[in-house]
């Protein structure tokens, strides 16, 4: 970091020596000023933010059960987006910096850790770490300029964000939410539970509750429709005793942590409410995955709220990975090999924990602590996680063909992110999620996207809820059932 006194050196040689060279532009102190100004940045303290200790900050010292009530205001609002400026602006002089290296270094054959360490240890290296630092104060002085206006306002005003704000709040947490959380940005979200008013929930509960978990990028908002009939919607007028809840949480961050965190969200819920009799989960994409991780942990620490667990439904989940994740990471190791170009792959690292975990489907802290950065092991060597035998398990794939085209094409096509094979747990090995093939249903012209909303989907998730396992002991039906296929009333496109 940069001490005080080169902080002094530094103000003296811009504000007086520069000044004396504009006022006389062809005096001495005009000729003498460049140099001095290296020959003072030689004489600094090492001048480097060390970024690697900042991301070793564990995001497990984040609140992982907030109080309810918690959540992102319009003051934080702009006090992250302050934050968040002066990140990305050091994020790209960090790449501007890294293809500037490779352009001096490479064509001399010096690309090397030896040169590497010298270049940061040098004069060159050194202005990009004042110029980083610079970037840093600046924005830590902005960020408290907000901070302060935000503590200064009566508190009762303060509102959380809302609409076109709270949708561009959790698509920033789902592409850098760790990112957020390690460098304790205000517009991190916290997981909370809100009721069907759009409130966090309070009251007591009584009976059933389902519980509706989002996936990335999305909030608790997603589930409804313009006509305010979503899934929830039709969930509560199916079974009036019931108690819809929706779960927004930053879908940056790891899927095991916010699996670790949901599950004592869960436990927290049942605790003061212990007259909850049965708790149904519903996961969309990456929800379904945060579910299955809560349900592993949750079981692991033996807490009671598991055991309330009637049914988990997915709905497109790639729990054995992402097709897109895996291209994107591809194509970064292509670009990371390119002589003069690898810098640009760190512009893949911006992207979150929860992105990297979906390309295999990591639901375990066993998956990515072992490595290096944040990356995930190999799919071949991710840890299996079983579900609990007492429930009821329902898997929803989607495909954008509109017609029955049992082909591998179809299969990989999906519903354009997700394979209908990963949707529906299917695995040669341990990594098989054992679901009776009458509990999985794949759906015809429908996107990732479109699951949430689709109707067709819905009424065969309110269908499963209302069944709550009552055919699950039927053996015979197990034997020969086969999955549900569920076609668009009219067709539009064939392919």
């Amino acid at each position: 970091m940069l001490s005080p006194k080169s902080l002094d050196i530094i103000h003296d040689l811009f504000a007086v020596t520069q000044r004396e060279s504009v006022v006389h532009p062809n005096s001495d102190a005009s000729k003498r000023f460049q140099g001095e100004v290296y020959e003072q940045l030689a004489e600094l303290d090492y001048i480097y933010v060390d970024e690697s200790a900042l991301s070793a900050v564990d995001d497990s010292s984040a609140i992982e059960s907030p109080a309810a009530g918690d959540y992102v205001s319009i003051g934080d609002f702009f006090e992250g987006l302050a934050q968040l400026a002066t990140l990305g602006m050091v994020e790209v002089t960090d790449i501007v910096e890294a293809i500037h290296r490779e352009v001096i270094l490479r064509p001399i054959g010096r690309f090397n850790d030896l040169n590497l360490n010298k270049w940061q240890k040098g004069l060159t290296g050194r202005i990009y770490g004042t110029v980083r630092y610079m970037m840093l104060l600046v924005g830590k002085n902005l960020a408290t300029v907000f901070r302060l206006y935000k503590t200064a306002i009566n508190q009762q005003t303060a509102r959380p964000v809302t609409g076109a704000v709270k949708q561009l709040v959790n698509v920033l947490n789902g592409v850098m939410g760790d990112h957020l959380v390690t460098h304790k940005n205000p517009i991190a979200l916290p997981m909370v539970l809100y009721n069907r008013d759009g409130k966090p929930q309070s009251g007591e509960i009584v009976g059933r509750a389902v519980v509706l978990c989002h996936g990335l990028c999305l909030s608790y908002l997603s589930w409804q429709s313009f006509d305010n009939d979503g899934l929830g919607e039709k969930v509560f007028r199916s079974q009036p005793e019931t108690t819809v809840l929706y779960l927004d949480y930053n879908t940056g961050r790891r899927i095991s942590r916010n699996g670790r965190s949901l599950s004592k969200v869960l436990q927290d819920l049942l605790d003061h409410n212990p007259n909850i009799s049965q708790i149904d989960l519903v996961g969309h994409s990456m929800g379904g995955l945060v579910a299955r991780s809560a349900l592993f942990y949750g079981k692991q620490d033996g807490l009671e709220w598991v055991k309330r667990v009637g049914n988990l439904v997915t709905l497109g989940s790639p729990h054995h990975g992402a097709i897109l994740e895996r291209i994107g990471f591809f194509v970064q190791e292509v670009i990371a090999r390119l002589p003069f170009a690898n810098a640009l792959a760190k512009l893949g690292d911006l992207r979150s924990a929860g992105i990297i975990d979906l390309r295999h489907g990591s639901i375990r802290d066993a998956d990515w602590k072992s490595m290096e950065g944040r990356s995930v092991l190999p799919q071949e060597f991710r840890h299996p996680a079983r579900l609990p035998r007492h429930i009821n398990t329902y898997l929803v794939a989607a495909t954008l063909v509109e017609g029955h085209y049992d082909s591998m094409a179809t299969s990989l096509l999906g519903d354009g992110l997700v394979t209908v094979e990963s949707a529906l747990g299917d695995h040669e090995g341990e990594h098989a999620l054992l679901v009776p093939e009458r509990h999985k249903a794949v759906f015809y012209g429908v996107g990732h996207m479109s699951l949430i909303y689709n109707e067709r989907v819905q009424q065969q998730v309110v269908a499963w809820l209302l069944d709550n396992g009552k055919s699950r002991f039927d053996v015979e039906a197990d034997a020969l059932g086969t999955r549900i296929h569920s076609y668009p009333d009219k067709f539009n496109v064939a392919i």
